[in-house]
């Protein structure tokens, strides 16, 4: 199979990142299955029409379910709002269309599961759009731990800290309504800590947290576009019905213990998305923003050079590398997206399920949700209990 031709719905923040990606896979990783932008498609005419121009898509259209009876598309790629995610995939998936949706997967573990039951019976191909994972720095973390270089694992500790809702006049977006969003900055930026914490460390067993929403309400907003948004002229305010910063602490089944921290309250960080790992025999720390570098320490350094080191994941010796720009050549956020996108292409080479999948995005999901129970319950929540 030499292309894989996509149908996308959504056209915005995550629609101009994938369809950057689809469009520079071929360049850089040219004996990779290549993605075709068939149909791209949004609820604005106009909107979904601009997009389709400007991100190099052959069609346009307003209505998701053409897709689904078109033979030109084998998969259907969904970074709508999350409200729709479980209507589109189960539509797809019982279409015969494999399918890619961001996270996270659904607005309850409920409907996730039963997402993950339906792509499953149907035999198709599913990824869930946790990009973090495919920084090369990341991957390098992952692979010191696999090879027993940081030894026995001790601590994880994570946090992703945005200030973009810090203004109490910052209209009321869509990620601030439950009903659409599903939850606020955990499930938005707790969602990749967590599904992080997986990729590393392993499974979670029980969690603890506290949430707080800081801003009760917020301007009615006349325009949204991504992160951003415009208030309307009149001074109707409507109620935010998620969270701002929830915390949370965890078990690991390896015996290793976890903190997180997700908040749109941290001014001065734009996406600090970080993480510390201890274990007996070293330490390493990610923080996104310098997103080539991971910090690597190792106890059995000599004593007169002990300290952090800064390794900077650009040689031919790290995951992707190769494929991009001389030692010492940075890439950026957008590049996670395109090596997320060669896994899902080579999913269908190796003829192999791609990951992260849906069987991810659940195991996230209960974590999410027990996260919830525990602030509702004020107690420890074990995550076989959800």
């Amino acid at each position: 199979m030499e292309k894989i031709r996509i149908g996308m719905v959504g056209y915005k923040f995550m629609g101009k990142a994938h369809s950057h990606a689809y469009r520079d896979l071929p360049l850089f990783f040219p004996n990779s299955v290549h993605p075709e932008m068939k149909v791209i498609c949004g609820r604005d005419l106009n909107g979904v029409a601009t997009a389709a121009k400007q991100f190099g898509w052959e069609e346009y259209t307003t209505e998701w379910k053409s897709l689904l009876r078109r033979d030109d598309i084998d998969l259907i790629d969904i970074n709508a709002p999350s409200d729709v995610h479980k209507e589109i995939t189960i539509a797809a998936a019982q279409a015969g269309k494999h399918v890619f949706c961001e996270k996270p997967l659904a607005l309850t573990l409920k409907d996730s599961r039963e997402m993950l039951e339906v792509v499953e019976a149907a035999g198709v191909k599913h990824m869930v759009g946790f990009n973090y994972r495919f920084a090369p720095a990341v991957m390098l973390a992952k692979k010191l731990i696999d090879e027993g270089r940081l030894g026995d694992i001790y601590h994880f500790r994570a946090w992703f800290l945005q200030d973009w809702l810090v203004d109490p006049n910052f209209p009321l977006a869509w990620r601030l309504q439950k009903d659409i969003a599903g939850s606020g900055s955990h499930g938005d930026l707790g969602a990749h800590l967590i599904d992080l914490s997986h990729y590393l460390i392993g499974d979670i067993t029980e969690v603890i947290g506290m949430s707080e929403t800081f801003i009760k309400e917020r301007p009615i907003p006349s325009q949204m576009t991504g992160l951003s948004a415009k208030g309307s002229d009149s001074n109707e305010k409507g109620e935010v019905t998620v969270d701002d910063a929830t915390l949370f602490m965890a078990r690991f089944a390896n015996g290793a213990l976890g903190s997180f921290e997700a908040t749109r309250f941290a001014a001065g960080h734009r996406c600090t998305n970080s993480f510390e790992i201890n274990g007996s025999k070293g330490s390493v720390i990610f923080n996104f923003e310098r997103m080539n570098e991971l910090q690597v320490y190792f106890v059995d350094d000599r004593d007169d050079v002990q300290g952090f080191r800064r390794v900077l994941a650009t040689d031919p010796a790290h995951a992707f590398a190769e494929n991009w720009w001389p030692p010492g050549h940075t890439i950026g956020y957008e590049h996670t997206f395109i090596h997320e996108v060669v896994e899902l292409m080579e999913s269908f080479r190796e003829d192999r399920q791609p990951v992260p999948n849906f069987r991810d995005g659940v195991k996230c999901q209960e974590v999410l949700e027990a996260v919830d129970l525990s602030i509702e319950k004020r107690q420890w929540i074990r995550i076989s209990e959800v």
